[in-house]
């Protein structure tokens, strides 16, 4: 037997993957684009690690009452203590824990990430508001930038490189992400009775406490996404420093991703009102376009030469 044959999933373990990556496939339209560029064993870790989240934020934002949400979402930390003491079965009825547990035995995944992802999914159950960037900042950090964590864990960076900063800059990026999901879904998060912009820098601008209803007269409601896609781009530029310290085909991924959100920051700072008038997205050409780019290793080396100018100085 080979050592390939000995390493490949089992038939149980196989399906559940799959189950992940169908999940992905149809649920993840950004996210899916990148993980089509990494090796197999990788986009299945990345696919189980998806298919969680997804449930976890699914809880978040369906329709059930405030104290049910709690409990399921209690109910997800159980399975993932579960994962984490090894007590997940091949044959577990439940796909994702198991195609979950399988990837953590493969890769150094920090599963602590999974537990701050369940605590921000708490933070919108509860109501949570933010007054400053320093407070949204720690709920970006448990939706987004533990993800950027946790999907190191899968990606590695190269032999040599610096973990403890590729950790930092792949929180950054996901605080980055975070952001331009918090600017293109500002009205469909305000139908639901929420609002993430920090309130400090609403009335910067002169916008009231939200979305929901019309602004108030003078607002500058231009200002306020400028602004806001400043901070994102620069939180883009530090977590772009990433990329040179992955491999190849992980670099791609994220550079994938990375680009995909950085392009809809782009229409969202040409025409700020169109996030008032629905989701801005990305055609299926162009988000192809930027995974072909990633795959060509041209935003890393661009990042590379980049910080290399830095270093000189």
């Amino acid at each position: 037997m080979t050592v390939e044959e000995l390493t490949r999933p089992s038939a149980p373990v196989q399906a559940a993957y799959s189950y992940c990556e169908a999940v992905t496939g149809q649920q993840a339209r950004n996210f899916a684009y990148g993980i089509r560029l990494l090796p197999a064993e990788k986009r299945q870790a990345m696919s189980a690690l998806y298919a969680f989240s997804r449930r976890v934020d699914d809880i978040g934002d369906g329709p059930l009452p405030a104290a049910e949400k709690n409990d399921r979402l209690e109910a997800a930390r159980t399975v993932l203590s579960r994962v984490r003491k090894g007590d997940i079965a091949e044959d577990d009825t439940d796909p994702v824990a198991v195609a979950l547990a399988d990837a953590a035995r493969r890769f150094p995944i920090p599963l602590e990430g999974l537990d701050e992802l369940i605590d921000g999914v708490l933070m919108d159950v509860r109501g949570a508001t933010y007054t400053t960037w320093d407070e949204l900042k720690v709920y970006c950090r448990c939706v987004a930038g533990a993800i950027g964590r946790l999907s190191l864990g899968i990606f590695g960076p190269q032999r040599g490189a610096d973990a403890e900063r590729a950790a930092e800059y792949a929180d950054t990026l996901g605080l980055a992400l975070q952001l331009t999901n918090i600017l293109r879904d500002v009205r469909e998060d305000a139908g639901n009775g929420r609002t993430y912009l920090p309130a400090e820098d609403l009335d910067r601008f002169g916008c009231g406490d939200g979305f929901a209803r019309p602004l108030p007269p003078g607002a500058d409601f231009a200002g306020l996404v400028h602004f806001e896609v400043r901070r994102a781009r620069a939180l883009f530029a530090e977590g772009y420093r990433l990329l040179p310290l992955l491999d190849r085909r992980s670099g791609a991924c994220v550079a994938a991703m990375a680009g995909i959100y950085r392009r809809l920051l782009d229409r969202i700072e040409r025409d700020p009102a169109a996030v008032l008038r629905g989701r801005v997205s990305l055609p299926g050409p162009e988000k192809a376009y930027v995974a072909v780019r990633g795959l060509s290793g041209l935003d890393a080396r661009h990042i590379a030469r980049r910080t290399d100018r830095g270093r000189t100085r």
